[in-house]
């Protein structure tokens, strides 16, 4: 049988290292797929550059158009990078009957909804494993592994970036600032680390996550996101003595009142499988009423870390060439007529436990006061930390963590400690999860 000639849209760190893979692996990847895959034709933005992938034989031009305009490609693969483009790009190659696998998780959890639904009526498979955590086959898991649960949560490291920064943060005790300047040194963050640091590329990722598990069309706009910038190195070691370690978490969950979707810095006790996720890594969490608690653990970025699921879901498409369309997987995981908007929580319904950490004055009294707030507003206290002030110190670090409270009420109280005179300045406040795999 012919091989399938595909056009590779992008050259970068993952269009590279995907040429790469496709080309050591050549012969295993055809006894598993039925067939061969042969890159014929790439795009790149700068075509005559160097690259570390071997070109033989690919035609690289500049004009990514043309890629997906050529009649004898009948697979694109997206990796560009960006919404517009790409976007524009991949309906246009889904007009033309073109299968395609992209590692775009941006393109996925904005237009994903508009992509599919051209996909479907055009009979082509949009494949996109890459999109979310790298190497590891979170996708394929919740969608087919766990088909026979009802997914009741995931809560996942998916930004190797935000998991580098409080790794460092917590070995060497340097603050935030610091350690992002050595990240990008490193090649770990980039020039503009916004979309890393502000929790944005992870809720693009959570998105597609809880689309998935719950069922649901994808609605980015409805995550709530929290940044590291309010994590300091005293907040890392509070909650090292407290028997916890802070991740930057997308938490989504499906309970009787509707679906959770956040990411934000989290507290997770240092038992937990995913507080022993150091580095680079990433891990997810998720939880079915059947399987139980499930981790799928391993590199979530990188050349070929993240061409090794380009490559699976180019394999997926091959063996599904010949399947009717109406017998495929589907791309969320539901059949798209039983796709339900099911009710979205905001974050204020939303229920965890606290660590709140404020400067208040060293006087009798002080406590009673704040305990007080708490008590009217039925919020319970877990632990209560007061480190002794050096002599002559007027003011103390005060550390409180609360049991499980629904948000509104933690910003009411919040509210009120921040107003009351002896407090000074703001209160940091991290959520505190306890999940059931440890």
């Amino acid at each position: 049988m012919e091989p399938i000639r595909i056009g590779v849209l992008g050259l970068g760190t993952v269009g590279s290292g995907t040429v790469s893979v496709l080309h050591r692996n050549a012969g295993e990847i055809a006894r598993r797929a039925g067939r061969g895959i042969d890159v014929v034709r790439a795009a790149a933005r700068h075509p005559d550059r160097e690259r570390s992938c071997d070109l033989t034989g690919i035609e690289v031009t500049g004009d990514a158009r043309a890629v997906v305009d050529d009649p004898d490609i009948e697979v694109v693969v997206e990796l560009i990078g960006g919404t517009d483009a790409a976007r524009e790009l991949v309906l246009r190659a889904i007009r033309q009957g073109k299968h395609v696998v992209t590692a775009n998780k941006a393109l996925i959890a904005l237009h994903g909804n508009e992509v599919f639904s051209a996909a479907r009526a055009a009979g082509v498979i949009i494949a996109f494993e890459a999109a979310v955590a790298g190497a590891i086959p979170v996708i394929k898991s919740v969608r087919e592994g766990l088909a026979g649960n009802r997914i009741r949560s995931l809560a996942g490291i998916i930004n190797g970036t935000c998991n580098y920064i409080l790794t460092a943060m917590q070995s060497v005790g340097k603050p935030f600032d610091e350690v992002l300047a050595e990240a990008q040194a490193l090649g770990y963050a980039e020039a503009d680390p916004t979309f890393d640091v502000e929790g944005i590329d992870a809720a693009h990722k959570l998105t597609i996550l809880a689309s998935i598990a719950f069922g649901h069309p994808l609605q980015f706009e409805r995550v709530h996101v929290e940044g590291l910038g309010v994590v300091e190195p005293a907040d890392i070691s509070y909650a090292d003595q407290l028997g916890y370690r802070i991740k930057h978490l997308g938490v989504a969950r499906h309970s009787e009142r509707g679906i959770e979707m956040r990411v934000h810095p989290t507290m997770v006790p240092k038992q937990h499988l995913l507080a022993s996720v150091d580095g680079v890594m990433n891990a997810v969490l998720i939880e079915g009423d059947a399987a139980g608690p499930i981790v799928c653990h391993g590199a979530g970025a990188g050349a070929e870390p993240t061409a090794s699921s380009v490559v699976a879901d180019l394999v997926d498409v091959v063996r599904t060439l010949t399947t009717d369309p109406d017998q495929r997987v589907p791309h969320l995981a539901f059949q798209p007529d039983r796709i339900a908007n099911l009710p979205l929580l905001a974050m204020e319904e939303v229920e965890t436990a606290y660590y709140l950490r404020m400067l208040a004055e060293d006087r009798p009294g002080v406590l009673a006061e704040l305990a007080s707030i708490f008590g009217e507003l039925d919020i319970s206290i877990e632990a209560v930390v007061q480190r002794e002030p050096p002599r002559g110190v007027r003011q103390v670090h005060l550390i409180m963590l609360t049991h499980q409270v629904r948000e509104s009420r933690m910003d009411t109280a919040v509210a009120r400690i921040e107003a009351s005179s002896c407090v000074e300045g703001s209160v940091t406040r991290i959520r505190v999860e306890h999940f059931g795999a440890e």
